[in-house]
């Protein structure tokens, strides 16, 4: 019996959570390709690295993580928020997959640069460190952020009627 969906099946192109196995994985690979990048090419080139890469992804780690507080917030329709735009929700949650693919690959990068630059022992490794450690933390954060914001665009689960008593039943809006 084959699990594959037809091409039929409404269901087929559902967008599931983001799978950490996926980001697990998508790390890996960029942590070897750094690895192997940075041992043949890292003298050849010699500048510092940039901070500008890493002040990016701590920001939008901060603006991700702002924008999960927020939606959560207006889904579960706190006092004193707007109901939120279903569309948006759609589009964080876009954003949130995205991010954290992305987030996930520069982790990787700056896990392999952060390695290699550990193992050499030179002036120019050893000024280099700090901005990929950086790197390193601020790719991590973006990846908590986005899927913190994907988490946080999920719908609440309602109470079934079952579960509730009988004298706990709410009235639909205007009918009494």
């Amino acid at each position: 019996m084959s699990t594959a969906r037809s091409p039929q099946d409404p269901h087929r192109f559902r967008m599931g959570p983001t799978r950490v196995s996926t980001l697990v994985v998508a790390g890996l690979a960029a942590a070897a390709v750094a690895w192997l990048l940075i041992s043949g090419f890292y003298y050849d080139f010699a500048p510092d690295l940039p901070w500008l890469p890493v002040i990016t992804l701590a920001g939008l780690a901060v603006l991700e993580a702002y924008a999960a507080l927020n939606t959560r917030s207006r889904i579960e329709r706190r006092p004193g928020r707007e109901p939120v735009n279903p569309l948006l929700v759609a589009r964080f949650v876009v954003l949130a997959k995205a991010s954290a693919l992305a987030g996930a690959i520069f982790a990787g990068f700056y896990a392999g640069l952060t390695g290699w630059l550990l193992v050499e022992r030179t002036n120019a490794a050893v000024g280099d460190r700090p901005a990929a450690v950086a790197g390193l933390v601020a790719s991590l954060a973006l990846v908590a952020a986005a899927l913190w914001l994907e988490r946080s665009c999920r719908v609440p689960e309602q109470e079934d009627d079952e579960d509730r008593e009988p004298g706990d039943r709410e009235t639909p809006r205007g009918r009494r």
